[in-house]
């Protein structure tokens, strides 16, 4: 049975923080917009790479941590209920009657009018533990995401890793796996000091297990994990989800027909628009002379890349900029939070 075609006006590509003030920008314009992210959260490399980092160059904000920010984007945009595809990449851009479609490694369709690649320097792909043997196993009992966390009920899990994708998914998954382990190299973590903290009082409560050393091997046959080796020992599971972080790289965006320079796309700097009309590239993966690879520099991207996409989406509407401080219809929405 074939997947239903998701249609919105905008598709993102990408959920870092650039993308997140898109999905504002286009709501302020009665613009509808989907995200697709490889990421099982939003925020891009400000929540997987540095959640604890001090951010000081955000407008009005002294200093934001990079889960901070991204919270407070989220907060910002739920008036306009964006919906989001995580866990996925964007596989495929082809041009439609009415626009472009795209379609996810995970299957998923949508159809919009324009598309905003917002992907930073490309989409994350999980780095893997150096195992020679790994590759049987994956997709099978060895993970490196969660993409419908009832897969691992009733699991004896393994958890590998030390920094919050690690913690968190050990967190939220060991009410429902019938026995779960965090192993580590050592026994100090990058994740955040709260989640540290409630993954500590669970191992004293016994409800899961802390295991540190390395990971050197695995066991099992024909696909299926039954014991992972340590360097302190054998832990017995039956699945192993593994973060041991991301790299970043180009991906299938290179093949979506817009014009390339080295790894980044040129767009110009009117509205952001790449080689292909109606399709645009703001953030760290776009390109033009005087370029800064900052997220305020991204911000203003966005803005003005939502003005021209009001023009795919709306081509009937006569376009009418309001300033969010005089307008009551927009204040009215912005305040609906609930």
């Amino acid at each position: 049975m074939s997947k239903p075609i998701h249609q919105t006006d905008v598709i993102i590509i990408g959920a870092g923080p650039v993308a997140l003030f898109a999905v504002f920008e286009l709501g302020l314009l009665d613009i509808k917009a989907q995200l697709i992210d490889i990421l099982d959260r939003p925020g891009g490399q400000c929540t997987e790479l540095y959640p604890e980092k001090p951010i000081y160059d955000i407008p009005a904000l002294t200093v934001v941590t990079g889960r901070q920010l991204t919270e407070q984007l989220m907060a910002q945009i739920k008036p306009f209920h964006p919906a989001f595809h995580f866990s996925q990449v964007a596989l495929k851009l082809d041009k439609t009657e009415n626009g472009w479609r795209v379609t996810t490694d995970a299957g998923t369709i949508i159809d919009g009018k324009v598309v905003v690649i917002a992907a930073g320097g490309g989409s994350f792909t999980p780095k893997k533990p150096p195992l020679q043997n790994i590759a049987a196993y994956e997709g099978k009992s060895v993970f490196y995401a969660v993409r419908q966390k009832e897969n691992f009920r009733g699991k004896n899990l393994l958890i590998a890793g030390g920094g919050d994708s690690a913690l968190d998914w050990a967190i939220e998954l060991q009410p429902i796996a019938k026995s779960l382990t965090l192993v580590h190299r050592r026994d100090e973590f990058r994740a955040a000091p709260h989640s540290v903290a409630k993954m500590r009082e669970l191992v004293a409560a016994g409800t899961m297990k802390l295991a540190i050393g390395n990971l050197t091997d695995i066991k099992g046959k024909d696909g299926q994990i039954e014991a992972a080796v340590l360097s302190t020992g054998d832990v017995t599971c039956d699945t192993l989800l593994a973060f041991y972080g991301l790299t970043m790289k180009l991906g299938p965006v290179a093949t979506f027909g817009v014009e390339m320079k080295g790894n980044l796309i040129p767009v110009n700097t009117e509205n952001f628009e790449t080689s292909l009309p109606g399709v645009f590239a703001i953030g760290d993966i776009n390109w033009y002379p005087g370029k800064l690879k900052l997220i305020l520099s991204g911000f203003h991207e966005a803005a003005l890349m939502a003005q021209k996409a009001f023009r795919y989406v709306h081509p009937d509407r006569k376009w009418r900029f309001e300033y969010t401080t005089s307008s009551s219809s927009l204040q009215e929405k912005l305040e609906a939070r609930e």
